[in-house]
């Protein structure tokens, strides 16, 4: 699975998006202010499944909201986290 299809997974289960939502998620889908399922709660849990997916940790002085602003954003954060381990 890449990482793209990996990531969209994660964010499919944590913010239990179902229908037409879940198949819509593409690379440029906004995320912070446009998926109303994803809040700062959802920001965390969202993070700790990355974490635990990918085996990496996140400082809490790397989050941004640019890091959430679409879902490529975040496929972008998770390739350089991937990339310094």
């Amino acid at each position: 699975m890449s990482t793209q299809e990996n990531v969209i997974s994660i964010l499919v289960d944590v913010l239990q998006l179902g229908g037409n939502v879940a198949k819509s998620l593409a690379f440029d889908t906004p995320l912070l202010g446009s998926i109303p399922e994803f809040d700062s709660m959802a920001v965390v849990t969202v993070l700790t499944a990355l974490e635990e997916e990918y085996g990496f940790f996140v400082d809490d002085d790397e989050i941004d909201a640019e890091i959430f602003e679409t879902v490529g954003t975040l496929i972008s954060f998770v390739d350089n986290k991937l990339s310094m381990s």
